[in-house]
């Protein structure tokens, strides 16, 4: 219910992220940080870049790491060191951040979406299988998109909320149709498999955000690439500093698309508290979910299923609730911060209107643009926090 000026104020403000004291605990060593970027008057690809990158890239199970300018810029990039452009298409999920879908038309190619998983959000791959059969053929020795005459060049899966995808089959599925793989890993560094296996590790390049509500966040825009082929990470290189090599001389078309070394400063201080945040908001999860089943709302309210193995490390915590609007306001009158992540699947964006799909089309991907909401779940919440969430919660389904 709305906020009227009769109403008292929440008893307790519990935001959907706050970073001020995540800032607070790490002022000195980021102020040291910044100082000595700014001593040395070295700000594009320095020291601080180069020790990011070893870092993430062995973080991420990865031979190398290329620091770029944003995650969105990390798919582009990536889209474009493995030459897919115009007449192409990619397979990905229409249930995610704008980007993933957004890059794929920048360089010239057709997105091909595919449903996800119902308890995931990911993308699934009995519902990938399905696509192959209905709408992909073998023409000579590429498989094409039967309605368009595409050439199907990628796999684009995106690991939600920071649960990884379930890319054995995946996987199977691509090396079968021989397609490049491009992980979407901006929610998700550090998550991995029943077998220790890290996101972005799986494919031919992984993407990474450090947007600041991220896991690992920067003071502003910054990502990176990740790869095992010595050859690939040369060229994703080459392609950040406009595909020159030597400077101003350049065997292709590249872009402007480097981390700032201030941003991998920072990022270099906030990497070594990754590991102890991630324990955080995981705990914070449990926290949750033991408090939820405590409550008994029935259906009225389903916390995110737990993978049998694996490490989620949980950028978001999305529940699917019942009465999501009215929820969220009663939510807002509390003081209890929330966001829906997505609330209009891609193919139904009005800017995607040319790939023809209706509602209806990908069922799960709708249902989930419905129902889910996001919590607060950053590492800073006490538990005196998170129960509150969850009595207001409780308090909106009793009425």
């Amino acid at each position: 219910m709305p906020l009227s000026l009769t109403q008292p104020s929440p008893a307790m403000q519990v935001p959907l992220l706050d970073l001020k004291q995540q800032y607070r605990e790490l002022k000195g060593e980021i102020q040291a940080a910044i100082e000595k970027v700014c001593a040395s008057q070295h700000f594009i690809l320095g020291p601080q870049v180069r020790e990011l990158e070893t870092k993430i890239a062995e973080y991420s199970q990865c031979r190398h790491g290329i620091g770029v300018s944003s995650g969105t810029d990390a798919l582009l990039v990536a889209l474009m060191a493995l030459e897919i452009g115009a007449g192409d298409e990619v397979i990905t999920s229409p249930y995610t951040f704008f980007a993933t879908a957004g890059t794929i038309a920048r360089v010239g190619a057709r997105p091909l979406f595919c449903d996800i998983d119902h308890d995931s959000f990911n993308l699934s791959p009995a519902a990938l299988e399905r696509l192959i059969e209905e709408r992909c053929e073998l023409r000579g020795r590429e498989w094409v998109n039967r309605r368009t005459g595409g050439r199907i060049k990628a796999l684009m899966p995106v690991h939600l909320y920071g649960r990884l995808c379930d890319m054995d089959p995946l996987m199977t599925s691509a090396r079968r149709l021989g397609l490049q793989v491009i992980e979407d890993v901006a929610q998700a560094i550090g998550a991995e498999d029943g077998a220790g296996k890290r996101a972005g590790s799986f494919g031919h390049i992984g993407c990474l955000s450090f947007f600041p509500t991220k896991n690992l966040g920067a003071f502003g825009d910054a990502g990176m690439c990740v790869a095992n082929d010595p050859a690939l990470a040369e060229r994703l290189e080459l392609l950040r500093v406009h595909g020159g090599k030597p400077k101003y001389y350049h065997p292709f078309i590249g872009g402007n698309f480097r981390i700032d070394e201030l941003q991998a400063a920072v990022l270099n201080v906030k990497f070594e508290h990754l590991d102890a945040w991630t324990a955080r908001r995981q705990k914070n999860a449990a926290f949750y979910d033991a408090a939820f089943a405590r409550a008994d709302l029935g259906g009225a309210v389903q916390t995110p299923p737990r993978a049998a193995a694996g490490r989620h490390i949980y950028n978001q915590y999305v529940l699917r609730v019942r009465d999501r609007n009215p929820l969220r306001q009663h939510l807002m009158a509390a003081g209890v911060g929330t966001e829906i992540y997505y609330p209009v699947p891609l193919h139904l964006q009005k800017c995607f209107a040319y790939l023809g799909h209706a509602s209806g089309a990908f069922p799960e991907s709708e249902r989930a643009a419905e129902e889910t909401v996001a919590l607060p779940i950053y590492p800073e919440l006490d538990e005196t926090q998170l129960q509150y969430v969850v009595d207001a919660i409780a308090d909106f389904y009793r009425r």
